[in-house]
């Protein structure tokens, strides 16, 4: 999948291993968290050490598993914002095998824009809005 501009690359360790000999589905949502923040990161839209500055909080996520991932295997998970609203930023995800880019799964995250001193969510600020509009070529 190329239409991704951020990827995130992952390591499997043995403990997100389950029964089954493969990640654990709970582990898919530690991996979201992991390439949404980076992806953050990358923008420039948050330093990754001051959390009350972070200025996002999750409000809905999902995933589809489309393949299992074994410990060992090498991913990378994509992660794009796909709509902007007044508070909300819609993202889609991408969980691809490193080497040959099969899709594994694909998940759906919003945030929310949100001012941890308050407790309040707030307007996504034009900064956030321009920065993510350019990176990603929609704005």
């Amino acid at each position: 999948m190329t239409d991704y501009r951020f990827f995130q690359p992952i390591v499997i360790r043995y403990g997100d291993i389950d029964a089954q000999r493969h990640v654990n589905n709970a582990k898919y949502f530690t991996y979201l968290e992991s390439a949404r923040s980076m992806y953050i990161q990358h923008l420039k839209l948050w330093d990754g050490k001051d959390f009350d500055n972070i200025g996002i909080i999750l409000v809905e996520t999902n995933c589809t598993f489309k393949a299992p991932i074994s410990f060992g295997q090498l991913i990378k998970v994509g992660v794009r914002t796909v709509r902007i609203g007044t508070k909300s930023i819609e993202m889609e995800h991408s969980f691809q095998d490193a080497d040959s880019g099969q899709e594994m799964a694909t998940a759906r995250s919003v945030i929310v824009a949100y001012d941890y001193r308050k407790n309040q969510s707030i307007p996504v600020p034009q900064p956030w809005r321009e920065t993510i509009e350019a990176f990603e070529g929609t704005g």
